[in-house]
């Protein structure tokens, strides 16, 4: 807060001292007032900047009235200055003529009505964005040569140099205006958005879609989507994904499938190249998901990011959908219990094609080592601590459903695990903090203890990488709040913790939520936790609840060959969608 006011007070004191030093006149102060006054609007935050514009006196108030000091100086030293004036005149012309092409190509090559990936689309490649970002306040930085230059001007008496100055903004201002140019021309065929639709659409028509992976929501959600990417990629139908918004665009995690981002709801609904589809598989229940659900002959699937007991798992927008697909019997019985309108007919069983990854301890037998380079920050030579992964939901829309234990007993868990002498490994949900301030305060304070205060006995796992599987593999022990985190690590056969924030009974408890029936239940004070801890230090299968463990995992997850049940459930939906498209 100092710095900023510091900062803040010499750029709105040196505007003054500049009109005064051009007044007086005095060439020595003036030179040092300039130079301190650019060198403040260099490190002026951003904050302060925004603030200054709300009362009129924005950054280029602030150019114009240095450039304005400059022209005064040389006129009350008697020395030109109409050059000056003149040339400052041009140079703004110029600002906008420039400014305006860089609009005009950012928008043609960075907004344009479709976006792809892996997609064989001829179009000119966009300008480098050093070129791009040239233009609004940034140029104002070019008026720095003409105004100094006529700073030494009135120290030295040699008139020539405020020209000079001019001379050299205005050539540079010309060569990037003139390159601008160029590739305004070059860009042509992207400025046509009926030509670049119907480009993209030939290229989708030629590929045949035949399902779809739609998703819309913002870039920080996108995860939701990338976890169905590797399942789309192994089917034998040929699949597109259908982003709605840019962020999503580069968001999106590395596939070999075609992505379309089509921010636009019309450009979606007349976009013909999807037309031969007949699945829509849909991840989020979102407003936009209306653009889709409106096509004909498109059987409607929703797929979600994972089956839990939150109420986000009966959503009752869910039965807008032709079929849900769950993984297990427990997502069949979560939707007859909320009684939220999903026909129960609507509902298929497909298990959790994503958890193939994971490695499943065989019952007896403890769990492989994890080696260096697993996941960094937790490994090291010689026999390893048991690992624990700490992975709580976010906080949700409300604070009445304890759906996360970050800010109850987050930082004080982490302590108390630490003083157990086992490692932590913290992945939070990627949402974490993202309304609630307190948990935000919590979340700190859990990165500030595993990366500051005890860097070797554990490590924060933020991002994509590594995986949150990855993470199941090398934990010997799961804590989590009720999500899906808690049904997938089932595939694990590892024990696994659930937190009871709200401290209900445990015959409550596991009513509610089914999931939690072969977990081990942590309340706020942590008073189970050194029991759990010695029930881990057994063998898998030998703690008393690992038979409950085996029982739940088929309820939750479901039997047999995921990614085969996946595949059948979409070419039983793509049949119906062809008869739907003949009816």
């Amino acid at each position: 807060m100092g710095k900023k006011v510091l900062v803040t007070g010499v750029v709105l004191g040196s505007c003054p001292a500049l009109v005064a030093a051009a007044l007086t006149p005095s060439p020595w102060l003036f030179a040092a007032a300039v130079l301190v006054s650019y060198a403040a609007e260099l490190v002026l935050p951003k904050a302060a900047a925004d603030q200054l514009s709300r009362v009129h006196l924005g950054v280029t108030v602030r150019f114009l009235a240095r450039e304005m000091a400059a022209v005064l100086l040389l006129a009350r030293l008697g020395l030109p200055f109409v050059p000056l004036a003149g040339g400052l005149f041009i140079f703004h012309a110029m600002r906008a003529t420039q400014t305006g092409l860089a609009l005009f190509l950012h928008r043609w090559h960075h907004l344009r009505p479709v976006e792809t990936r892996n997609l064989q689309v001829t179009l000119p490649r966009a300008p480098s964005g050093r070129l791009l970002g040239q233009r609004g306040t940034r140029l104002l930085y070019f008026d720095v040569p003409p105004v100094v230059l006529a700073a030494v001007a009135g120290l030295t008496g040699d008139t020539w140099l405020a020209g000079a100055g001019m001379a050299v903004t205005l050539a540079a201002m010309a060569v990037v205006t003139a390159v601008l140019g160029l590739e305004l021309r070059r860009a042509a065929p992207v400025a046509d958005r009926r030509r670049v639709v119907q480009l993209v659409d030939d290229r989708v028509r030629a590929y045949e879609p035949e399902v779809v992976l739609y998703f819309s929501g913002a870039a920080n959600a996108v995860y939701q989507a990338s976890m169905w990417l590797p399942v789309l990629e192994a089917l034998p139908r040929r699949a597109i994904v259908v982003l709605r918004e840019r962020p999503l665009f580069t968001a999106l995690a590395p596939t070999t499938l075609p992505v379309l981002c089509i921010p636009s709801a019309v450009d979606l609904m007349n976009f013909r190249g999807l037309d031969s589809a007949r699945v829509a598989l849909f991840a989020a229940n979102v407003g936009n998901n209306i653009h889709m659900l409106r096509a004909p002959g498109m059987v409607s699937v929703f797929v979600g990011h994972g089956d839990s007991d939150k109420e986000a798992s009966f959503n009752p927008y869910t039965k807008v959908y032709d079929q849900v697909w769950v993984a297990g019997p427990a997502g069949r019985d979560r939707y007859r219990r909320a009684g939220v309108g999903v026909r129960d007919e609507a509902i298929v069983e497909v298990g959790r094609p994503q958890l193939a990854g994971i490695k499943r301890v065989a019952d007896g037998r403890r769990p492989a080592v994890a080696r260096a380079g697993n996941l960094p920050g937790i490994n090291e030579k010689g026999p390893r601590a048991r690992s624990v992964l700490y992975a709580p939901t976010w906080e949700g829309w409300t604070d009445d459903l304890f759906h996360s234990s970050v800010a109850a007993m987050g930082p004080h868990l982490v302590d108390a695990l630490l003083a157990e002498g086992v490692r932590v490994v913290y992945k939070p949900h990627p949402l974490t903090g993202h309304r609630s301030m307190t948990v935000r305060r919590a979340h700190g304070a859990i990165m500030a203890r595993l990366r500051r205060e005890h860097p070797d006995s554990g490590t924060v796992v933020l991002g994509p990488k590594p995986t949150l599987y990855d993470c199941f593999n090398d934990a010997d022990l799961l804590i989590s709040d009720i999500s899906s985190v808690v049904a997938d690590f089932m595939a694990s056969g590892k024990p696994y913790v659930v937190t009871n924030v709200a401290d209900k009974e445990r015959a409550e408890f596991v009513t509610r939520y089914p999931s939690a029936q072969a977990a081990y239940l942590l309340s706020e004070d942590l008073r189970e936790l050194p029991e759990i801890l010695a029930q881990v230090s057994k063998d898998p299968g030998e703690d008393e609840l690992a038979d409950a463990r085996r029982a739940l995992r088929g309820y939750l997850l479901g039997d047999g060959d995921p990614m085969a049940r996946f595949a059948a459930a979409v070419e039983e939906a793509y049949q119906q969608g062809l008869l739907k498209q003949v009816l």
